[in-house]
């Protein structure tokens, strides 16, 4: 494919992860693990900020730092990064959850994007007191949403519903973004994608094959129709880019080299008895644990899933392969990637500094002005400028 035609559709929406449940070399091992803490959280914002990536995922669950608390801190020591938190129906009211949204969007000055995250894990869910089946929490978010978007759009709501009763509530402080910062989704089952083409604004898919994203992309089209709506696409991917697709293959055997069969064992019988998500579900099918069928598509790699739950899948290879593959999924629709890599700091420089220019999205700074002579600068910059006569000019 061309420069011109792989620049056609536009560059991808590039967003990253901040790594709030642990990050490291090694899955499946204690060896160069890095603790959750702000300092390093910090420290990945502030890098992906600087080159170029467009926003940043913060994951929710019991084993997360809590996502709006590091959104915050965050956003005062960033400038133009954006960050998509878990909104969570059914462990806050919508009405509490209206105004911290407002509070968070004002701090931010209208850098929050929203993630409706209804839960798949039975167990975690307890926790939190819900108790509620499969399509019972989705029927339950759509209530939450229908209250919380007429608070965020400046109503006094009453509402007397199967799962929520409010009376005149409202919401004093509006949001910096009009209605309201943009909502995006993720759900494989039937009620996941009738709440997305109801509710939201951008349906998130899990690293699936083109094939699998094709289906599942058309499902969710013809559901907003059905409403009069439309609604745009993004894809959660894990990313291993190297110089050559050898490198890169030998990176993603070195990320679970210290993996062993017992623990994969163990972690896919764990996630299959206490998830009910379809996307889990989906996930698992990709490799069904096994490491002679991790490559579940061209350069899409499954190994992250052997005992990650959720996104699972890499895109493995050279800047120029990875490209070609994330135009495939840019011609289904795809206009917004969240990626991430183990450790996060590292591959958030590896993937703005190898994959970016293929993708023609550009890198604040990167850029040196023509002539400027340095370690870094090739032999045409360096110029007559830097021979023998004038280093010794220099140095005197």
């Amino acid at each position: 494919m061309s420069a011109s035609s792989r620049n056609a559709a536009g560059p991808l929406n590039f967003f990253w992860f901040i790594p709030t449940h642990g990050d490291g070399s090694y899955l499946g091992s204690e060896t160069q693990q890095r603790p959750s803490d702000h300092g390093y959280f910090r420290q990945v914002a502030q890098a992906v900020d600087r080159l170029g990536y467009r926003g940043v995922l913060l994951p929710t669950g019991q084993n997360c730092v809590d996502s709006w608390i590091t959104a915050a801190a965050l956003a005062e020591v960033t400038s133009q990064l954006k960050f998509l938190v878990a909104l969570r129906p059914g462990v806050v009211t919508p009405s509490f959850a209206a105004r911290q949204t407002a509070a968070l969007d004002r701090l931010s000055n209208g850098r929050l994007l929203l993630n409706v995250v209804v839960g798949g894990v039975p167990a975690e869910l307890a926790g939190d007191g819900i108790y509620l089946s499969h399509d019972e929490r989705y029927a339950q978010a759509g209530e939450f949403l229908t209250i919380w978007r007429r608070l965020m759009a400046g109503e006094t709501v009453s509402f007397d519903g199967k799962y929520y009763k409010v009376e005149n509530s409202r919401l004093d402080f509006p949001p910096a973004q009009e209605p309201h910062p943009p909502l995006y989704i993720g759900g494989s089952s039937d009620a996941g994608i009738e709440l997305a083409a109801e509710q939201t604004g951008l349906y998130l898919t899990w690293g699936e094959p083109p094939a699998q994203v094709a289906e599942k992309i058309a499902r969710v089209r013809a559901a907003a129709a059905r409403r009069g709506r439309t609604i745009r696409f993004g894809i959660r991917l894990h990313f291993i880019v190297r110089e050559t697709n050898e490198e890169a293959w030998a990176a993603a055997d070195r990320l679970i080299s210290r993996i062993t069969d017992e623990q994969i064992a163990f972690a896919q019988a764990r996630l299959r008895a206490a998830s009910d998500s379809v996307g889990q579900a989906r996930m698992l099918e990709l490799h069904q644990g096994r490491r002679d069928r991790l490559e579940v598509s061209p350069n899409l790699w499954a190994g992250v899933g052997l005992v990650r739950g959720g996104a699972g899948t890499a895109l493995v290879g050279d800047p120029k392969t990875v490209a070609e593959r994330l135009r495939e999924y840019q011609a289904l629709g795809i206009d917004t990637v969240i990626g991430s890599g183990y450790p996060h700091l590292e591959e958030s420089y590896r993937v703005a500094e190898l994959l970016f220019p293929e993708l023609g999205i550009e890198r604040p700074g990167a850029r040196y002005r023509k002539g400027l002579a340095n370690e870094f600068a090739g032999a045409r910059a360096v110029g007559a400028g830097t021979g023998p006569a004038n280093l010794r000019a220099a140095a005197s």
